[in-house]
């Protein structure tokens, strides 16, 4: 069985084990029981009731957090034309066309996201195998399939982030780093669970938030009240 420091322990020992806390209190209380030296991504982990084995319970979406992640990520984008140029003036690191899918397919993953124009799909669908695994497969519903491909440039460059349930139906997604000013997590927070608030199925049945929880890379995590999220929904 794990076991955990006493790091770790002294900073669960801050944290009240039966109680929930609102977005507001539960940012703070993590930046304070920090115990790491780096500069830690902070974290939320929603679990839903939804049963991500049917097709129409499927949670997937984005969000543009309003105070980014912290880091800009490093954008290729495939595109032919104009739309390079457009791309290029986004700030797209790497711009090509269908060259790019062999350069791909020969090992080059100098990147953390991918957007292309409808029309190059044909050819990215052949990295399927490649970028599916990694989470970089573009894609209409996420927005990184685009003919507004300098859009989406800016809009991962900005702090997009990608949510999508997992088999045990569950969400994790990053709202930021430790070193933020807490109404900038806060903000960010709110953001991402109102973005999947909106995205429950109409097949989801009973309570759809069963439980959220914020925390840092190596930190404890804190129990989020749902209450108020629940009443604002309905």
């Amino acid at each position: 069985m794990r076991t955990r420091g006493k790091k770790y322990a002294a900073a669960r020992a801050q944290i009240a084990p039966d109680r929930c806390y609102t977005i507001e209190e539960a940012v703070p209380l993590v930046q304070k029981v920090k115990y790491v030296k780096f500069d830690e991504t902070v974290e939320l982990s929603l679990r839903l009731g939804v049963d991500p084995k049917h097709a129409d319970q499927m949670v997937r979406g984005t969000v543009v957090l309003p105070h980014g992640l912290g880091k800009s990520k490093r954008v290729l984008a495939i595109a032919g034309g104009e739309k390079q140029k457009e791309a290029q003036d986004a700030g797209a690191d790497v711009v090509g066309g269908e060259e790019m899918v062999e350069k791909i397919q020969g090992g080059f993953m100098d990147f953390d996201a991918v957007v292309a124009t409808p029309d190059m799909m044909r050819a990215v669908g052949k990295l399927g195998k490649v970028l599916g695994p990694r989470g970089l497969m573009p894609n209409p519903k996420t927005g990184t399939v685009s003919v507004e491909i300098g859009k989406a440039v800016k809009e991962i460059k900005a702090g997009k982030v990608e949510f999508r349930v997992d088999k045990t139906g569950i969400i994790h997604a990053p709202v930021g780093k430790m070193s933020f000013a807490a109404n900038a997590l806060i903000g960010n927070a709110h953001a991402l669970v109102d973005s999947i608030v909106k995205a429950k199925p109409a097949a989801a049945k009973g309570k759809y938030l069963r439980s959220v929880t914020l925390s840092s890379t190596m930190g404890p995590g804190v129990r989020i009240d749902t209450t108020h999220i629940d009443a604002v929904k309905h």
